[in-house]
């Protein structure tokens, strides 16, 4: 369990204190924190493979009795990330959950319970992932369209292509993205953006993120 951490100490809720410590097995040791929650791109593995020692810490972790949540702005599901991690090696029952901003996503277009979401429609324009694997709107009762004009919102879970009516997407560059984007906003429907992140790490690269083309849209919804 190596590397530098900073840990909050203070009796004075408005005092804080940072101690640098190297590594977490301490705070582990001392049994003082019960619930884990942990970040995965860039902290567990880079996307393609773990990061060295990470899956042993975790193990180590769990001996001390912590709980794990794994939390993250991934567009995914939390049952796509735990597979996810099984695949890289790490044991999915060492996690008590995820909470991911795309499943966060998913229930709100189900429930509909939040009035903002419950007033967006049907119809969407879905920005989603081409190499990374596409997102499956299955049980949304969305409908898919390439057109617009018959578009009542966007939906961003990717960067890398356009979704199709037939559950297929056609690859694109960013450029080609904006120009949607653009079209979008001289209609000026509103846009539900499944990551905010503007990059995220994957094999020691920087790959862009949903949360890019929300900054492009803010910009192009107010010129």
């Amino acid at each position: 369990m190596m590397g530098r951490c900073l840990s909050v100490q203070s009796s004075n809720p408005t005092e804080l204190k940072f101690q640098t410590l190297n590594g977490i097995q301490h705070l582990a040791e001392s049994r003082r924190f019960k619930a884990w929650f942990l970040d995965q791109f860039g902290v567990l593995h880079d996307g393609k493979q773990p990061y060295p020692g990470a899956i042993s810490a975790l193990e180590k972790l769990a001996t001390f009795g912590a709980k794990m949540v794994i939390i993250s702005n991934s567009s995914r599901r939390a049952s796509t990330t735990l597979e996810k991690l099984r695949s890289l090696g790490f044991d999915p029952s060492l996690f008590i959950g995820a909470i991911m901003s795309g499943e966060l996503t998913h229930q709100y277009l189900q429930t509909r319970e939040d009035a903002w979401f419950a007033s967006i429609g049907r119809s969407c324009i879905h920005m989603t992932w081409s190499d990374r694997g596409a997102i499956s709107l299955k049980g949304l009762g969305l409908e898919v369209v390439e057109n617009v004009e018959e578009a009542d919102f966007i939906l961003a879970h990717g960067t890398e292509a356009l979704g199709l009516s037939s559950g297929a997407a056609i690859p694109m560059n960013l450029d080609e993205l904006e120009k949607i984007l653009d079209r979008c906003a001289t209609k000026k429907i509103p846009m539900v953006v499944a990551n905010p992140d503007f990059v995220t790490v994957e094999a020691r690269a920087l790959r862009v993120m949903p949360g890019t083309l929300a900054a492009t849209y803010e910009k192009l919804a107010v010129k």
